[in-house]
């Protein structure tokens, strides 16, 4: 069982407080909640994109597979150089095959599954990744699940992050993680108007003891959903403050300004904004293709001059 320290470490990693841990001091090295909570700390710094104090923090000459998995992580995340990431991703597949038939009780070698899948799927793998998760498998894994289900979510396919859900169900305790990927599918497919989802978000962010920008950006979107547009924009506000330039946060800012009653001027400067600091995010892609799209459709019409009135 965890430490009461650890679990709450734990909470904070699975709810995004990923900022708790820029200044978290690690455990003795004699505790046995050190490892595990180095292990979260390095992995909250890599979703900061401070990959190499990730790579710091991890020692170098470790034979811990989860470690040099996490080492691997940062490595991909922290460059462009094509060399540096495709050789990142060969080490995770060295690494995969290293604990290839190991039990999922190991929790150090599970959760290289987990940042194996994390990296093939950043890098457009996907059926490496949910093979490397294993995705529609027996395996007790619910980190795994929760990225298993991220993917199938990406890529329109709620039935099959519904159906790795309900498997889970079957050994997985009821635990945070668990109500977080239910919210996950729920905020995606709009089941029961995103009340759930909307119940889950509103719980974590009233804990005094928890900050976390992606929680406010997830109910901010939820209320968006549920037309809720100022309480929304107050949601993805706090969150942009909290965290700024979280592209996430921006691009569902910018919609709630869209859909509500902020001055058409003011929603444009966003949407600007927007497209400078996030060229390829995949809303500005996506408002691209469409555009392209209208005036080539609309290159294929004539239109006629305006009557002019004539004098009889």
């Amino acid at each position: 069982m965890d430490s009461t320290d650890l679990y709450h470490v734990k909470q904070q990693f699975t709810l995004g407080a990923y900022k708790a841990f820029v200044d978290l001091t690690l455990p003795d090295p004699s505790s046995p909640d050190y490892t595990p909570t180095l292990l979260y700390k390095a992995r909250a710094l890599i979703a900061l994109e401070h990959t190499q104090e990730a790579i710091d923090l991890i020692p170098a000459n470790s034979e811990n597979v989860a470690m040099k998995a996490i080492a691997a992580l940062a490595k991909y995340v922290g460059t462009t150089e094509a060399e540096v990431r495709e050789a990142s991703l060969e080490q995770l597949r060295d690494l995969c095959v290293e604990i290839e038939g190991e039990a999922d009780g190991d929790d150090e070698k599970g959760l290289v599954r987990v940042v194996a899948g994390t990296a093939f799927f950043r890098a457009g793998e996907i059926e490496e990744a949910l093979e490397s998760l294993g995705a529609g498998t027996d395996h007790e894994n619910l980190e795994a699940v929760a990225v298993i289900v991220h993917i199938y979510l990406s890529i329109h396919r709620p039935d099959l992050a519904k159906k790795e859900f309900e498997r889970s169900k079957q050994w997985a305790e009821d635990d945070l993680l668990l109500q977080l990927i239910e919210s996950s599918i729920g905020l995606v497919t709009g089941k029961d108007a995103y009340a759930n989802s909307n119940s889950f978000y509103s719980e974590q962010i009233a804990n005094p003891s928890l900050s976390s920008p992606h929680l406010l950006t997830a109910r901010g979107v939820t209320r968006i959903l549920r037309n809720e547009i100022p309480a929304a924009k107050s949601d993805l506000e706090e969150a942009q403050s909290q965290e700024s330039g979280d592209a996430e946060t921006a691009a569902a800012l910018v919609v709630a300004a869209g859909l509500g009653a902020t001055k058409k001027a003011e929603a444009e400067d966003l949407w600007t904004k927007f497209i400078h600091d996030h060229p390829n995010h995949p809303l500005v892609v996506d408002v691209a293709q469409k555009a392209g799209l209208f005036d080539e459709a609309a290159a294929n019409f004539e239109v006629p001059p305006l009557a002019v009135a004539t004098n009889a």
